[in-house]
């Protein structure tokens, strides 16, 4: 997957974590020619979250002298729940990252955090690992046809938070759609 025309990012942590997390670090670093906005949620409220996307969204875009649909939303987990939502209740932006989507909490995949993917209308990246017990590739692949746009789903090594060569693998991820 290739996102066109992106002039910045806004990268969203997990539910425990803030923007200093190291893969948003790293997804900064790795994309010196974009501006990327690395947000702290600070709520366990999706619904509180995907409003902080989209107002750091608006707020980046303005900055940038740029639409909406210029700026790539993601993050890991929650955050990148956050981030679907926001683009599902129709913040306009260029493409999703979403980074060890929580398709469900573990052990629980009949309460299914997809509900909104038909509502999904830009192109979305998915990249977790292949052990993740948020969501499984044979659920993900039954899952994500739902959404309303261009889909890729790669997968690392690892579990719901890759480490080492696979933080890094999903971070060249990352860094391929975007430049």
């Amino acid at each position: 997957m290739k996102f066109s025309n992106i002039a910045g990012v806004v990268v969203t942590p997990g539910a425990s974590a803030d923007r200093d997390h190291s893969t948003l670090v790293a997804i900064e670093e790795a994309l010196p020619e974009l501006t990327v906005l690395r947000l702290t949620l600070g709520t366990t409220s999706v619904k509180r979250a995907a409003a902080k996307v989209v107002e750091a969204t608006e707020q980046l875009a303005a900055d940038l002298d740029v639409e909406t649909s210029s700026i790539v939303i993601g993050g890991r987990s929650f955050g990148g729940r956050a981030c679907s939502l926001a683009a599902a209740e129709g913040l306009d932006v260029g493409g999703l990252a979403l980074l060890s989507y929580p398709l469900h909490p573990p052990g629980k995949p009949e309460k299914l955090r997809v509900e909104h993917f038909p509502d999904i209308t830009v192109p979305t990246l998915f990249v977790s690992g292949e052990r993740d017990p948020f969501g499984s590739p044979a659920e993900f692949e039954q899952h994500t046809g739902a959404i309303n746009a261009p889909v890729e789903m790669l997968w690392v090594a690892g579990n719901h938070s890759p480490k080492g060569a696979a933080e890094a693998e999903t971070v060249s991820h990352v860094r391929r759609a975007l430049t």
